[in-house]
């Protein structure tokens, strides 16, 4: 099933109920909206001949906007492809190139970067948010139906990068994408129709899979007038709009917190905000639930099996009455109900309780592979199991802990960064012999990018110059926040740099600098 007919059912069950709002501004009722969203479809097929199973992106910050490209590109039969608008323009024109887009959606800013690069462009055009072009697209006749899609026909495709270095494309189907909006109402939180969504995180993650929840019931949509998370204006929506939820990086989690707490605020109006795509210390939830009170609920997932691996509950979440509830709270809770988890050692065998190995996971959610790399492909989905790269461990009780992750992956405000990626960006700077990039813990963002550097011999490199080398490559938020020059990396006997000597000296560095 099409996943754009839950729109197509919402505007027609419930047509003049708001639906789309610029802060406390509405923009459109779900009449609208699906008017809207259909006549860009209709324009879709007609000037840019989307047809079933093309790819097209969407670059660009969160807007207004959003929503409808997003359900118009469904409705067209095409499979959205959603690009970080963090990225680097170069990244983000790879991702168009490797997904094969036939078009792309992008902001005024990313439109004149592109633009700029002449030969080296993306070959799909681009279509600026705002735009006339975008005006004609929206003033063709409503398309009368979505096009038919099939359970198992690709409709998000989400990249996500790998330790190869370069970004890898989840494919997620309709079917995924259903069982994972089943999921959040069976496990997370039934909004009911009248509550209030706000898109404070990006709607490339988890804020924009969330959507379908909230168009499935008729739910108020909230773009923030800043386009992204403020914490005064979102306790401020919270009392206007009342019934809100939303999802929230445990740094946006730890600086609502903070803020509320500053001003006396309890989070009125805030009904559920679910925090994930990072690690939360546990005194922070604690903190959080005793400022604001039991509106947090905690998912993992990862973007091969999107928001449902595992839940814990707003009850759970704030229950003081268990014996080992600091444990709990600790945890990322219990399998969602679509899904199985194991944790298995390397040969798969499920490992006793309590016993640390591998998470792996599979039910209906579970992607249908990567994006032309069968070989990434068979490596993470083996016998019907995803292979997540994480490590836990399930107690008694069937609650899971994480305890480190197998692929290094540093995570910084909610969002991932592969020290390959970095990595390849400072050896790539001429006077840069090796690099090894880790992460550290940070008591805002959950991590920051560290970066060891051995410069070639007789060369002297500072932190400005490697600073300017990594924003012309990556992204800012991938870009080391700190560097340490060193004559040469730890390695064992056969060459590999030993990352677990550099943590011990980054943890040695914080003891020293805790002791002074």
């Amino acid at each position: 099933m099409n996943l754009a007919l839950w729109l197509w059912r919402t505007a027609k069950r419930m047509p003049d109920a708001p639906a789309l709002f610029r802060g406390t501004e509405i923009l459109l009722t779900y009449r609208e909206l699906g008017q809207h969203t259909a006549a860009i479809a209709t324009g879709l097929q007609i000037e840019h001949g989307i047809a079933p199973g093309d790819r097209v992106a969407l670059f660009l910050a969160n807007d207004p906007e959003y929503l409808p490209l997003l359900y118009a590109i469904w409705a067209a039969g095409g499979v959205a492809v959603p690009i970080n608008a963090k990225l680097h323009e170069r990244e983000a024109a790879w991702i168009m190139e490797d997904a094969g887009a036939r078009l792309a959606f992008v902001d005024a800013k990313a439109a004149k970067a592109l633009s700029a690069f002449g030969s080296d462009r993306p070959s799909c055009p681009c279509v600026e948010v705002g735009s006339g072009e975008l005006s004609t697209l929206a003033s063709h006749a409503p398309l009368a139906e979505p096009v038919e899609r099939a359970r198992d026909d690709l409709a998000w495709l989400f990249y996500t990068s790998g330790t190869t270095g370069r970004p890898k494309g989840v494919m997620l189907s309709n079917g995924n994408l259903h069982a994972m909006t089943y999921a959040y109402l069976t496990d997370v939180d039934d909004p009911g129709t009248g509550g209030t969504t706000v898109y404070a995180a990006p709607f490339s993650h988890g804020a924009g899979l969330y959507a379908l929840v909230h168009v499935l019931r008729g739910c108020r949509h909230v773009v923030p007038a800043s386009g992204g998370f403020d914490a005064d204006a979102l306790l401020e929506l919270g009392r206007h709009f009342g019934d809100v939820s939303l999802f929230a990086a445990p740094t946006m989690v730890k600086r609502l917190v903070d803020h509320a707490r500053n001003i006396g605020a309890d989070g009125e109006g805030l009904r559920t905000i679910v925090y994930g795509g990072g690690p939360m210390y546990t005194a922070d939830i604690e903190e959080a639930v005793a400022v604001m009170g039991p509106r947090f609920v905690q998912i993992y997932g990862q973007g091969e099996c999107p928001m449902t691996i595992t839940a814990l509950s707003r009850d759970l979440v704030a229950d003081r009455g268990y014996p080992r509830w600091r444990e709990r709270l600790g945890s990322v809770g219990v399998p969602h109900s679509c899904v199985e988890v194991r944790i298995a050692n390397k040969d798969g065998k499920p490992c006793p309780v309590g016993e640390t190995g591998e998470v792996l996971v599979r039910g209906a959610p579970v992607m249908l592979g990567y994006w032309n790399n069968p070989e990434a492909t068979a490596a993470t989905l083996r016998e019907g199991w995803l292979w997540t790269g994480d490590m836990g461990a399930l107690d008694e009780d069937g609650f899971l802990t994480l305890k480190d992750r197998s692929k290094d992956v540093i995570i910084s405000g909610g969002t991932n960064i592969y020290p390959r990626e970095v990595e390849e960006a400072l050896l790539s700077h001429p006077d840069v012999a090796e690099a090894c990039v880790l992460g550290r813990p940070h008591a805002e963002w959950g991590e920051e990018v560290v970066a060891f550097v051995v410069p070639r011999s007789g060369q002297k490199l500072g932190p400005e110059a490697l600073d300017r080398h990594c924003l012309e490559r990556i992204a800012r938020f991938k870009r080391p926040k700190a560097y340490r020059f060193t004559d040469e990396l730890p390695k064992n006997n056969y060459g590999k740099v030993l990352k677990t000597a550099l943590r011990e000296r980054l943890a040695a560095e914080r003891e020293n600098n805790h002791a002074i």
